[in-house]
């Protein structure tokens, strides 16, 4: 799905979580293509998605909302999130604002599914 300049993929991953991978800037204008991806999702209890945030460039106040917003739809759900590979500029803004207190962070997508998958 691109939207305004974000792509976002849906991905299966043989040891069972789902992949979303976003490309990027995550802003005001580009934030309703991961909502849309995020709302479509099947979570149920016991699932796991991960948000493969590697290729993410930029990221406003707007799309730190909707990944809060996506933590907790999986909560809700009983289902676990995990964001991976986030740039270390983007990753200092997330600790500033407490977020590592709520998201879980991996350093990639692999190390988040094997912590899903565990």
């Amino acid at each position: 799905m691109v939207h305004n300049g974000l792509t976002v993929t849906l991905r299966s991953h043989p040891a069972g979580p789902r992949l979303l991978v976003v490309t990027g800037d995550l802003d005001h204008h580009t934030s309703p293509g991961l909502r849309d991806a995020v709302e479509e999702l099947p979570l149920e209890a016991g699932s796991g998605v991960v948000v493969d945030l590697s290729a993410l460039t930029f990221c406003d106040s707007t799309g730190i909302a909707v990944l809060i917003a996506a933590h907790q739809r999986a909560q809700a759900a009983g289902a676990s999130l995990a964001l991976a590979g986030i740039d270390p500029d983007i990753a200092r803004v997330f600790r500033i604002m407490g977020l590592d207190r709520l998201l879980s962070f991996y350093d990639t997508a692999e190390d988040a599914v094997r912590a899903l998958a565990a």
